[in-house]
């Protein structure tokens, strides 16, 4: 255990922590808003460097009777689950005890897409005495705007290609699939499924077609609990969308997460791509 944190008190915030550097920007949040703050760090996704300044523990994933005793002995009660987590297999989840009859109680929903998957999860959580929180709630500013963030705009084709983006990514989401995918030209490049945003951006890199880029969408799944896994972009984004040969990137407006917005933006614009903040009438026109 490291950090300079103040001793835990019932008003300790509990921090379930993925990859990525968005779970130290929760608990840095939380902190100058004067609430302690407790890291359990997910083994072989949770990043060292991110969780260092804070109190924290590492756990393996399947290891659910540890998690729970440490949150406890922290006195946490509102949990934020944060930061990209690959769902492994259940050879290589290898529960404990606890982590089985947690796994029994979510019943199939341990074999459905991960919203399906996650709310699950968050209902077990609150019967167990924890309150699941949106990282949003605590990072009020994390919440992207409606309209065009950069220098650079889509010109027609590609505002056609974000509609286009539009239908594909919500019906993706109906299904529990994921929650964005890439066109060009009107052309579907690619699909996020398991592999999450980066890997499929790279996969479209050896996709993409003659002419003008294409454009990555992410939205928010239909009916998806928005307390767990909400859409989240950062810079690594926008650099894996040049590399990709993209002209930008569009995102549900209220409903995805932007890592820190303005390197986002210098990102954007370095690179001359377009980022927007797609509005509910917009949204509403491409179902």
């Amino acid at each position: 255990m490291s950090g300079d944190q103040p001793a835990p008190d019932n008003r300790t915030l509990g921090i379930l922590a993925g990859g990525g550097a968005f779970p130290g920007q929760v608990a840095a949040a939380a902190r100058a808003a004067g609430r302690a703050v407790f890291l359990v760090g997910l083994e072989g996704y949770a990043e060292p460097a991110v969780l260092a300044p804070f109190t924290h523990e590492f756990a393996r994933i399947g290891a659910a009777g540890r998690i729970l005793a440490l949150l406890r002995a922290h006195k946490c009660r509102d949990l934020v689950l944060v930061g990209p987590v690959r769902r492994p297999s259940i050879l290589d989840l290898r529960p404990d005890a606890e982590g089985a009859r947690i796994l029994a109680r979510i019943g199939r929903a341990a074999f459905a897409g991960d919203d399906g998957l996650l709310a699950a999860v968050v209902r077990v959580l609150g019967t167990e005495g924890f309150r699941v929180i949106g990282a949003h709630e605590v990072l009020t500013e994390a919440l992207g705007p409606a309209g065009l963030l950069t220098v650079a705009g889509p010109d027609a084709q590609a505002s056609a290609d974000i509609d286009r983006a539009i239908k594909v990514a919500q019906a993706l989401g109906a299904v529990d699939v994921g929650q964005g995918c890439v066109v060009q030209q009107g052309i579907v490049l690619c699909v996020e499924a398991i592999e999450g945003t980066d890997a499929m951006l790279e996969r479209a890199s050896g996709l993409k077609r003659p002419g003008p880029g294409g454009v990555l969408v992410k939205l928010v799944k239909p009916g998806q609990d928005r307390r767990a896994d909400l859409p989240t972009i950062g810079p690594g984004t926008m650099e894996a969308a040049s590399r990709a040969g993209l002209r930008g990137v569009a995102f549900e407006a209220g409903g995805t997460i932007l890592a820190d917005q303005p390197a986002m933006v210098a990102a954007a614009d370095r690179y001359g791509l377009f980022l927007l903040g797609i509005g509910p009438e917009r949204m509403t026109e491409g179902k």
